[in-house]
Parts: C-alpha cells; sequence; structure tokens
C-alpha cells in the first residue's frame, strides 16, 4: 500500500508544498514574528524533511521533537489554528485530493498538544 508521501506526488510535491506554506505563513501577522530570528533556508529544509517523514518517506528524521522544537515559543491557539489554515490552504491551492489534504490534517491534528506544550 502506497504511503501518503508516495499518494501526495513524493518529495517534489511536499518541496513545493513547504515553500508555498512559508510564504503564506511570512505574509501572517498572527504569526510571521515567530520567524523574525529563523534562519528560513535552514527552517524550511527542516520543514520538508519532518513532512517526508511524518508523511511516510523512507528517510531518517533526526531533528527536534515537536515539543522540544517549539516549547519556548509561548503559541496558543490562534497560532496553531493559524499555521494549520495555512497548511490546509497550501494543500488545496496545490489542487491535492480532499481524501489526502484530511489525512495531512489529522497528522497535523494530532501535533496540537506537543507544539503548545499541553
Amino acid at each position: 500500500m502506497p504511503t501518503l508521501f508516495e499518494n501526495i506526488g513524493g518529495a517534489n510535491a511536499v518541496n513545493a508544498a513547504v515553500d508555498l506554506f512559508y510564504k503564506k505563513v511570512l505574509a501572517d501577522d498572527r504569526i510571521k514574528h515567530f520567524f523574525n530570528d529563523v534562519d528560513m533556508p535552514t527552517q524550511i529544509g527542516k520543514q520538508k524533511k519532518f513532512l517526508a517523514y511524518a508523511f511516510g518517506a523512507p528517510i531518517k528524521y533526526d531533528g527536534k521533537d515537536m515539543r522540544k522544537a517549539h516549547e519556548q515559543l509561548n503559541l496558543n491557539e490562534e497560532h496553531f489554528t493559524a499555521v494549520a489554515q495555512h497548511l490546509q490552504a497550501t494543500l488545496q491551492d496545490l489542487n491535492v485530493p480532499d481524501e489526502l489534504i484530511g489525512q495531512v490534517m489529522t497528522i497535523a491534528g494530532g501535533t496540537h498538544d506537543d507544539v503548545l506544550n499541553l
């Protein structure tokens, strides 16, 4: 059975999605300030690798876990929702089928408590 990673189009699709996603995030006044001091090329690379891994790509992910990566940011529900909205909009803009968007959003939703350090 193909993985979600394969179903959405593999590395090329994940790369395109992450690039578009960060354009949306960095234009959003609710959350863009979290990236003021972030090396964005490095961040984008980490995100591409993380999502590929989370979607079932046959790669090793050795980055920080979600709780550790976000613990110093003091994020709240509005921030999480903004990111989720941009992720969903990105996938829609790239014409990802609704069923696959649902799978992605389920995975993203599963990070909620770790990202918000609840």
